[in-house]
């Protein structure tokens, strides 16, 4: 149904309010030049981000913990499990390098919403092949003062998506040394340096 302009103003004009004031564009805080953010990873304060990722070259995990500092984690999984597992087996890895570090309040962020619906108990852990996670997993959570566990889209959630993938693709062989790898941002072309 459409309207026409004409009948649309003069229904405001006939029902038009007799104690109309003009809107006042006052600013009561207009000498504030700058608001500052509360800064992300406050003393005490940690957050983890995680990932796994089972596809027909393998299985991998990628974590990553921070405040202040990024400390990567990032796993080549030398066994077949489906992504399930591999998000459980990441989550546990991710708790335990932060039990190490004797952090005690914890946001957890994972872009499985089957996982964090579980430990969250929104869900019932009915796979056979999970039931073992999902106790340990609480048993891990018990470390901790306060944790959270929230769902992140895995648009959101990129690094550690990159980080496990990555680790699923690569042929380890037995024996091999760990290696560390190390990501720079360039902000200009190359001849340029």
């Amino acid at each position: 149904m459409s309207l026409k302009g004409q009948a649309l103003a003069n229904h405001l004009v006939a029902h038009s309010l007799p104690d109309y004031q003009p809107l006042k564009t006052f600013f009561p805080d207009e000498a504030i030049l700058q608001i500052e953010e509360e800064e992300e990873g406050k003393a005490g304060e940690w957050t983890l981000f995680f990932d796994g990722a089972a596809n027909s070259k393998g299985s991998g995990v990628g974590a990553m913990l921070y405040s202040p500092e990024p400390i990567p984690i990032s796993k080549s999984l030398a066994f077949q499990c489906t992504n399930n597992v591999a998000e459980y087996e990441v989550c546990i890895a991710g708790l335990r390098e932060a039990i190490i570090l004797s952090v005690k309040k914890l946001r957890v962020f994972g872009d499985s919403q089957l996982i964090i619906n579980q430990i969250n108990g929104d869900w019932k852990t009915k796979d056979e092949k999970l039931i073992p996670y999902h106790v340990y997993l609480k048993i891990l959570i018990e470390e901790f003062n306060e944790i959270t566990f929230s769902y992140m889209p895995r648009v959101k959630n990129q690094f550690v998506d990159t980080l496990a993938t990555l680790a699923s693709m690569l042929e380890i062989s037995k024996g091999a040394a760990e290696w560390e790898l190390t990501v720079e941002l360039q902000k200009e072309l190359t001849f340029c340096l």
